[in-house]
């Protein structure tokens, strides 16, 4: 099987799994994160063929769908390449990724692996949790979520363990400054620092106008 037929195959399986899941984290999310990917890897020198299936299977059982379980999502990539007969060293990249990638790992400093495809698949990852989409995206899971969108009496908490990170239940807002505010500075490469940058000024004027409008004055 070529390259192209994988990453095909993938692609489906990717689509048919995550059709009906939650806006922010459905196939629409990933394939974003795999144009994102193909975009940044053009001025990286990485292998393609494991940043298309890191991307497309990076999301495939997101533990926060799975009662935090964050063995299911490694173990149904692996089960697929494996069906498609993918190299072996692929697949232990691809899964090493997947391991790696979430934002709340790197609040315990619990990144083992460190790869230029994971530079390029986190970034990938990351821009689409910031921005005009990564506002979307943020309010429509705390609707999920049935949270507040602001309170302020409830500060953010700005120094979380990966652990109490799962378990919040804070206002939307909050998730601004507890995650998405910190992204820009999170970067990899030097095409997402560009593309984050853009996207973190939009949220910090967004940020501006919530306030504003909360207290009533435009």
């Amino acid at each position: 099987m070529t390259d192209s037929e994988i990453i095909q195959q993938t692609k489906d399986f990717s689509r048919q799994t995550l059709k009906n899941e939650e806006g922010g984290h459905d196939w629409f999310h990933t394939l974003r994160v795999y144009n994102n990917a193909l975009h940044i890897s053009k001025d990286e020198a990485v292998n393609t063929l494991v940043v298309a299936l890191a991307a497309l299977l990076h999301d495939i059982a997101d533990s926060k769908f799975h009662d935090g379980d964050e063995t299911i999502g490694p173990k149904v990539a692996r089960e697929f390449l494996f069906k498609l007969d993918v190299d072996s060293e692929i697949i232990e990249h691809v899964i090493k990724i997947i391991e790696n990638i979430s934002f709340k790992i790197s609040l315990d400093n619990e990144q083992k692996f460190q790869s230029k495809e994971l530079d390029v698949v986190q970034d990938a990852d990351r821009l689409d949790a910031i921005g005009a989409i990564g506002i979307a995206r943020c309010f429509n899971y705390g609707g999920f979520k049935n949270r507040k969108l602001f309170d302020p009496s409830i500060s953010p908490n700005l120094n979380m363990t990966k652990e109490e990170y799962k378990q919040s239940t804070a206002p939307t807002i909050n998730h601004f400054y507890e995650k998405l505010l910190l992204l820009k500075n999170k970067m990899n490469t030097e095409t997402g620092k560009r593309i984050a940058e853009k996207r973190h000024r939009f949220m910090e004027l967004y940020l501006d106008q919530f306030y504003a409008e909360w207290d009533g004055k435009r």
